[in-house]
């Protein structure tokens, strides 16, 4: 294991311009996390970004330490929740962002987000989404077609892989209790009129390429949200739609009946799955990896590139 980078602490009020924190936990995401760290570390904004390598057995860490002004920190415990922890010991500014290493979000954007928690009462902030579905399948698409119009989905800040906060919603996370749905528990650890979606800030997010893909996010998702719902200590959890919120979207909009049976396939697929996984106390992390693949150009494909898309699956500690 390479040495762990440690960034020695810096107070922002030290440096004009200086944004704030981004932590990116990060588990073999070397395909991938050059784009979101090089969006995050070009502008004029100063940010402090740490990576926590966490179980990586490619090369994340050393990606990750190819671009400058990042900090890494490596782990051989391969655990979200654990690299988070790990990551905010090492940072030293506010606001504090937590960024998914497989989306894309700039620091521009992250001002935008920093300038929304300082409105008088808000806590946490997140980013609109941009869903880039150009790779991906019919269903997946018909899916997110229908996923993105509930009202839930539209207003509180999970499925968006960055969540930013202040001091004080940070105290609210410091915690991070081990989870298979942390963005699930981070939104619902605010009330409604304590967050802020910020339109004006995006981030891209690349989702599935194929339907099995999907499938396999959603029965992590489920899993993750039934386990919640059973733990005494989780905060209350507010739902992002039923059959009559979706009943109404397709009264509305009659074109997406199709993509509305995809949806309620979909969601009962992975309830079913999820229960049967619950049950076996499997704590399984179903990762897609799908959208992790970046095609090499034309010409230069090798089976290597192909072999990178085989599904992976990840058991917490």
């Amino acid at each position: 294991m390479a040495p762990t980078d440690v960034p020695t602490p810096t107070p922002a009020s030290t440096e004009a311009g200086a944004l704030g924190s981004v932590v990116v936990p990060a588990h073999n995401e070397a395909a991938v996390i050059g784009r979101l760290l090089h969006a995050l570390t070009t502008g004029g904004a100063a940010v402090e970004v740490v990576v926590v390598a966490n179980g990586c057995t490619d090369a994340t860490a050393e990606v990750s330490r190819a671009v400058p002004g990042v900090h890494v920190i490596e782990t051989p415990v391969a655990s979200k929740m654990r690299a988070l922890a790990l990551g905010d010991r090492h940072v030293t500014r506010f606001p504090r962002f937590y960024v998914d290493a497989d989306v894309v979000i700039s620091a521009d954007d992250l001002t935008m987000l920093g300038a929304a928690l300082r409105e008088p009462g808000v806590h946490a902030v997140g980013p609109g989404r941009h869903l880039d579905l150009a790779t991906s399948s019919w269903l997946v698409q018909a899916y997110y077609s229908v996923w993105c119009r509930l009202p839930g989905v539209e207003r509180e800040l999970y499925g968006r892989g960055v969540i930013g906060v202040d001091e004080t919603g940070h105290r609210r996370l410091a915690g991070w209790r081990e989870t298979m749905a942390d963005d699930l528990v981070a939104a619902m650890s605010f009330a409604p009129e304590e967050l802020r979606v910020v339109p004006a800030a995006e981030v891209r997010i690349v989702p599935p390429r194929e339907y099995r893909d999907l499938l396999r996010r959603r029965v992590r998702a489920m899993t993750g949200n039934r386990q919640l719902a059973r733990d005494p200590h989780a905060p209350p959890l507010r739902g992002a739609g039923g059959v009559s919120i979706l009943a109404a979207l397709i009264r509305r909009e009659p074109g997406l009946l199709p993509a509305g049976t995809v949806f309620l396939a979909t969601a009962a697929l992975a309830r079913a799955r999820s229960s049967w996984a619950v049950a076996r106390g499997d704590t399984t992390w179903l990762r897609d990896e799908s959208s992790r693949r970046v095609e090499p150009p034309a010409g230069l494909r090798t089976t290597s590139a192909t072999s990178a898309s085989t599904p992976r699956a990840e058991r917490l500690p």
